[in-house]
């Protein structure tokens, strides 16, 4: 094979392999999620952050809650390394809870890395809180401020819009409108945990077979088109041996 064909062949089968890989590669953005949130109930919010800068680590983490409709119960689950601070704020007006009357609700929770500690480049962390009652709306926004080690901040503020495209750091939103139902008694315990853990199952099963298929058509046709072009390189060389002959 001559050096033209063998440059080319090379080249394609790097490009195929990049396409390939490609199509795993996501956005790195805070998020929040929960199995069980409902509006009214009580639910444990899962807040994933990774960590994007490549000299710094992220070494604190600041959740704002509602002030509006507030959450009267929060509770923070202990993460090795890291202290926890709430901040509590005084209601005007008083919101009531069960038939109580509440007068001050947690509406801000830092989660702070102990020295020579955080999150460090390539890596990420997932942090949970236990609230409620949460309002009765489709999706909750909770911005959250992510500070590194060098002393930049990254601000996950910016609310997303329908119809537009998504800001460069969007609020984590909380989906209120399809998680499994809760009881507003027990702080987060489903009402049918075998039922809604056989629903999961089912769903999280069809999602990977979903992306299963789509990844196994994205490497055939990487595969394929490396072929077809190594193919036309041989039939190159085998030509210009022919021509020299």
């Amino acid at each position: 094979m001559s050096t033209t064909p063998r440059r080319l062949a090379v080249l394609t089968l790097a490009t195929g392999i990049t396409v390939a890989a490609g199509g795993g590669v996501a956005s790195a953005h805070v998020g929040v999620s929960s199995a069980e949130a409902t509006p009214g109930g009580f639910g444990v919010m899962t807040f994933r952050v990774p960590n994007e800068s490549d000299t710094a680590s992220t070494v604190s983490l600041r959740i704002q809650l509602p002030t509006d409709t507030p959450l009267t119960f929060v509770q923070a689950e202990p993460v090795a390394g890291w202290t926890i601070t709430p901040t509590t704020t005084q209601l005007d007006p008083p919101v009531e809870s069960d038939g109580e009357e509440i007068t001050s609700a947690v509406t801000v929770v830092e989660f702070t890395a102990d020295a020579g500690g955080g999150i460090a480049p390539g890596q990420f962390q997932e942090f949970s809180l236990l609230g409620g009652p949460f309002p009765d709306v489709e999706s909750l926004s909770l911005g959250t401020v992510q500070t590194y080690s060098d002393g930049t901040e990254s601000a996950w503020i910016e609310p997303t819009v329908e119809g537009q495209p998504e800001p460069q750091y969007p609020a984590p939103v909380l989906d209120l409108s399809g998680s499994a139902a809760v009881s507003g008694d027990d702080h987060g315990s489903t009402a049918s945990p075998d039922t809604d853990t056989a629903a999961s199952g089912s769903e999280a099963a069809a999602a990977g077979d979903g992306n299963g298929l789509a990844i196994t058509a994205l490497v055939l046709g990487g595969l394929g088109l490396v072929a077809g072009v190594a193919g036309l390189a041989l039939g190159l060389a085998a030509r210009r041996r022919t021509v020299g002959q």
